[in-house]
């Protein structure tokens, strides 16, 4: 393995740390200090935004906001976040991470369907075991709580994001695209967001800041990688989330997913690892 590639996977596991951290941050704010998730979910756009702003050094590419795809796109992740939010707010946060991890298996989907993308009979059986790991997650019918259905909503959300992400890779830069998702969920997330804004304390804010530099900074550092070493290459390293959330949920919240959510888990991580390995 090269010195660039070596960097590029540390800068992964750096990235696939605060993402989890992120939603740590919003699942104290909104379980600790009762704060609405589409409070928190506009407070991390909003933040989001103003810190890519600033690394762009007020370049915008304005013409983006003039179409309806980008809206389109900023919508998908906004309501994901939100949705994601709901989930912790109740949830374990490795068995809200579980069940969000559809959304790869429903954005391999539809790129199959809407943008064409060839599949092989090996990749169809891993994402089948990827799905079995989902639902050894939430276990639909037995047990499954609203949390984990907001958790698998978000995931479907974020799937379509990614596939629209992968649609519109083209039309502009990573961090033009970056910054259009955060500057449009924050409008979008506006009129709900600041219907109930909590009595600002020194820790909320903290927390704000923390939920809003740390799931920016994790999305830069993706791209950043993603831009020096190849795809399949760095795909499983995305799977790390899980080890990340899992080790947050009991060191912060003191939970540890059962027996059957955790051999979940480790099916989506092997799904996740097998399906790069046969597209080499």
């Amino acid at each position: 393995m090269t010195r660039e590639m070596l960097g590029s996977v540390a800068l992964m596991f750096v990235a696939m740390s605060l993402i989890p951290l992120g939603d740590t941050a919003g699942k104290l704010l909104t379980g600790s200090h009762g704060a609405s998730p589409f409070f928190v979910a506009f407070s991390r756009f909003a933040v989001g935004a103003a810190m890519i702003a600033l690394i762009l050094g007020g370049r915008v590419a304005w013409p983006l906001y003039r179409d309806w795809r980008v809206w389109l796109r900023a919508a998908l992740i906004a309501a994901g976040i939100a949705s994601i939010l709901t989930a912790l707010r109740t949830e374990d946060i490795a068995t809200v991470f579980g069940a969000f991890f559809i959304g790869p298996i429903f954005s391999y989907v539809l790129s199959i369907w809407l943008l064409g993308e060839r599949v092989t009979p090996g990749q169809t059986a891993l994402l089948l075991l990827g799905f079995c790991g989902v639902l050894l997650v939430v276990r639909p019918g037995f047990g499954m709580t609203p949390g984990l259905g907001f958790a698998v909503l978000a995931g479907l959300f974020y799937g379509a994001f990614l596939t629209a992400s992968r649609w519109l890779s083209d039309i502009a830069a990573p961090r033009q695209l970056m910054l259009s998702q955060t500057v449009l969920g924050t409008l979008l997330l506006a009129p709900v967001g600041l219907v109930e804004v909590p009595e600002f304390t020194s820790e909320i804010g903290w927390l704000v800041l923390v939920s809003g530099v740390a799931s920016a900074s994790g999305n830069l550092l993706l791209v950043l990688a993603y831009r020096r070493t190849g795809a399949t290459v760095l795909a499983p390293f995305v799977y790390f989330q899980l080890i990340s959330a899992t080790v947050l949920g009991w060191t912060v919240f003191g939970t540890f997913p059962d027996a059957l959510a955790l051999a979940g888990l480790v099916l989506l991580v092997g799904a996740g690892f097998g399906t790069v390995l046969l597209r080499r």
